[in-house]
């Protein structure tokens, strides 16, 4: 006779009680209290919301055209003991700034973006379009401090960020998983960043992604 863990984990979760339960579950690898089944969903729960986000289908026609430069994508990178870096990647030109973050926690990761956001010119200031993380629950202070909007993708919709998602592929030859980022300064990034901008694409005709932002900005005045 044999029995399932599926038999096991309900016998476990579901019928024991009390102090035998207690000791049982000391025995499990996670000791977790609870199962969560693996298609379990956590829509419609208040926790892990983004307050007042602006949906990506309120984005004006010029970005989903690619029609003038100043619209981004943004994502964070992660790497061994809890380092992050984010990515930003300009939608026409799929030029990339990478920037150092001490924390994933949204005061931090707005701060620094902020602070590299104001140091582009107005005209590549229009919009950043990110996903549903929690890192960037402060969005509201972003455009507070660079008059940039923000746009939210639907919930596990990663193909919404379609050239941020490709741009990091690509950065992985320079971060392979499980590495620690924290140990990059700003300086190294901004090398990092200078060479995939140097890189001609077929995407963009061979051109480089610094090439295409510069016309761009250029035509646009």
């Amino acid at each position: 006779m044999r029995v399932s863990h599926e038999t096991i984990y309900r016998s476990l979760f579901i019928q024991a009680r009390g102090v035998l339960k207690k000791e049982l579950i000391g025995h499990l690898r996670s000791r977790r209290m609870m199962r969560r089944a693996k298609r379990a969903s956590t829509a419609g729960q208040p926790r892990g919301q983004i307050i007042d986000g602006v949906s990506i289908r309120d984005r004006p026609a010029e970005v989903e055209d690619r029609a003038i430069p100043g619209h981004w994508e943004g994502d964070l990178i992660a790497g061994s003991k809890n380092t992050h870096i984010v990515t930003l990647v300009e939608r026409q030109s799929r030029f990339t700034m990478l920037v150092k973050v001490p924390g994933k926690d949204t005061a931090s990761v707005v701060t620094a973006l902020s602070t590299q956001v104001r140091q582009l010119p107005s005209a590549l200031r229009r919009s950043i379009t990110w996903d549903r993380g929690m890192e960037l629950a402060q969005h509201k202070r972003l455009t507070i401090d660079t008059e940039v909007q923000v746009y939210f993708c639907d919930p596990q919709s990663p193909w919404q960020r379609g050239t941020n998602e490709n741009t990091n592929r690509l950065l992985r030859q320079y971060f392979p998983k499980g590495t620690d980022l924290s140990r990059y300064s700003q300086a190294d990034l901004n090398t990092i960043a200078l060479r995939l901008n140097q890189r001609p694409r077929k995407t963009l005709g061979f051109q480089t992604p610094a090439a295409i932002l510069e016309a761009g900005v250029a035509l646009t005045g």
